[in-house]
């Protein structure tokens, strides 16, 4: 008998430090090469926007190139923005969730919410994964009828897959997911 989940990918919208992570070699550079991998393979679906393509805009050359070249080289799906975008994201500043300053962080997250997706893939700790973040965004989502979202770091990416999908096969929802 086959398990439920065996055939269960997880959607993760990749925001623009996933790309500086895996050009750039740091603490967490193989997790994020091993994360693209896996979206590559298809164990994950990959997905990221103009948003993350704006910023990604900004660097300098090859890194530029090489960083926008991993969307097509691993198949990261384009998202589109809705109309609502930009209203949820001033939402979670109102809320003081995000800095007004930030509204790129704001945009990723928004966007990710509306698209229903399960995870952001952030190494933005001061704004995007951090514990506030973590919890009141849940929360204004409810609020909305959106479903929760998880932040998570690559290697947090596969914990949370061994532990819910591959361990113990429990439910698609799991702890965070609102």
């Amino acid at each position: 008998m086959t398990d439920m989940w065996e055939n269960f990918k997880l959607r993760l919208y990749l925001e623009t430090t996933t790309f500086n992570w895996f050009i750039d070699p740091r603490p967490g550079h193989e997790d994020v090469v091993r994360l693209f991998e896996a979206v590559k393979a298809g164990q994950f679906v990959g997905y990221t926007s103009r948003y993350v393509t704006d910023e990604l805009d900004k660097a300098e050359e090859p890194k530029r190139t090489n960083m926008l070249n991993l969307i097509d080289e691993y198949g990261i799906i384009m998202l589109s923005p809705r109309i609502e975008t930009e209203m949820l994201a001033g939402n979670y500043i109102e809320e003081g969730i995000i800095p007004k300053s930030q509204m790129y962080d704001s945009l990723h997250i928004a966007l990710a919410s509306l698209h229903e997706l399960d995870a952001i893939v952030s190494y933005k700790f001061h704004h995007i994964n951090r514990e506030k973040t973590k919890a009141l965004i849940p929360e204004i989502n409810s609020h909305r009828n959106l479903k929760g979202i998880m932040f998570f770091t690559a290697e947090e990416v596969f914990d949370y897959y061994e532990q819910f999908f591959r361990g113990r096969g429990t439910q698609r929802d799991g702890p965070d997911r609102g």
